[in-house]
């Protein structure tokens, strides 16, 4: 594994589901969350790094009663924890406590690490903040979405504009030092107006983090079903509330580090840096996706399938994609240009041994003309209207 480890943990129970959401989550029920977070550290506890050049997918997993067996020395080191969802707020507390207990036996946590969690801002009151404080979670990342009611209610969300702000003062007030807000454009009936309200609520709290981004309409939603392929604010507003959502952060203080994503400095999100930059994750849970060396692997998407094979001991990972040197060299580009300071052509050189420019130079130079891509002494970089057309661009490098 290259340098420090990432590590996803996906609970997939909500509420409610949002009209917008296809991921892989649903509502929950008592019996089905404590089955699920049995498996889950059952799944946690039995994974052992594999020996990814076998390709052997038995070699994820050791039997449970050797956890305790590994000593420091032996345990992968991870320096970023993501709980993600679905809602995993709506977890009662000792839940997320026996997850990181599970997690602290078979890996070695940075002292520094980055530990968050996802919270919907109806789920979490002030005592699940402090204890979030005390199990090691040093990071919140509120799906606050709007400002206005009323799209919050048209987009499914079971929070009022009120109790997000009240939810990011209680964070604060239990100590959380470091809070990203998501925040959404294009949402159906939003205007120009509302959504620059959107923008200066979430100025004025003041977060560490603002992930900003426009709404996608995803097959198989219900949103699909009312809008189908025509977007519910059109083109231009969208274009106009991308600029704005610039224009205003960096006004606010925020640098823009990714495509979709705003910092304070020394506040960029480090897991999700990981994933732009090519580096090695494991993922837990259902659905969960892991990176290691250049193999893919993924869970089992199903919940009955995932938490029956998990409590009879059976594998529930399977390899998902073996990149080849071709795909990886494109991956360097088509997930490290989304982030402003761009790619490195020393690293692309240690880690590829070949030169970017021999490989891609054609594609490079004529994007450099085309005013999309700026070159430095060591670095290729999107220019702002290279950000602003991004996906043309890292189309041309499939």
């Amino acid at each position: 594994m290259r340098d420090k480890t990432g590590i996803y943990v996906h609970i997939p129970f909500c509420v409610q589901k949002c009209r917008y959401c296809d991921f892989l989550s649903f509502p929950s029920e008592r019996e089905g969350v404590s089955r699920y977070v049995d498996s889950l550290l059952r799944e946690i506890r039995s994974f052992r790094q594999p020996e990814v050049m076998a390709q052997d997918i038995r070699s994820f997993y050791l039997p449970e009663e050797s956890a305790g067996c590994m000593d420091g020395s032996h345990k992968i080191e991870v320096d970023s924890v993501f709980i993600g969802g679905g809602t995993p707020s709506i977890l009662p507390v000792e839940h997320l406590e026996r997850i990181f207990g599970a997690l602290s036996e078979r890996f070695r946590l940075s002292e520094d690490a980055e530990i968050t969690v996802e919270c919907n801002p109806g789920t979490a009151g002030k005592e699940a903040f402090q204890a979030y404080r005390s199990i090691g979670i040093n990071r919140i990342s509120f799906g606050f979405q709007s400002a206005v009611d009323a799209e919050l209610k048209k987009l499914g969300r079971i929070h009022t504009a009120t109790e997000a702000e009240e939810a990011f003062w209680l964070a604060r007030q239990a100590g959380f030092d470091n809070i990203n807000i998501d925040l959404m454009s294009a949402i159906p009936g939003q205007t120009l107006d509302s959504y620059r309200m959107t923008l200066g609520t979430a100025l004025a709290l003041n977060p560490q983090h603002i992930s900003a981004y426009s709404l996608i309409i995803e097959d198989g939603t219900p949103f699909y079903a009312e809008y189908g392929e025509k977007p519910p604010v059109d083109e231009d507003t969208d274009r106009e509330m991308y600029a704005m959502t610039k224009d205003l952060l960096a006004q606010g203080g925020y640098r823009r580090y990714e495509i979709s994503n705003y910092a304070k400095e020394g506040f960029s999100c480090r897991h999700n840096l990981k994933y732009w930059s090519g580096c090695d994750y494991i993922g837990f849970g259902l659905g969960a996706s892991s990176k290691i060396g250049n193999i893919r692997y993924k869970n089992e998407t199903d919940i009955h399938t995932y938490t029956d094979k998990v409590q009879k001991g059976e594998n529930i990972t399977y390899i998902e994609e073996v990149l080849q040197p071709e795909d990886e060299m494109a991956e360097f580009f088509i997930l490290g240009l989304r982030k402003t300071e761009g790619v490195s052509r020393s690293e692309f050189a240690t880690r590829f041994s070949e030169d970017a420019m021999d490989r891609y130079g054609d594609l490079l130079l004529q994007c450099e003309q085309e005013g999309l891509l700026t070159f430095s002494a060591d670095r290729i970089a999107f220019t702002d209207r290279g950000l602003d057309v991004s996906n043309y661009v890292l189309c041309r490098f499939l």
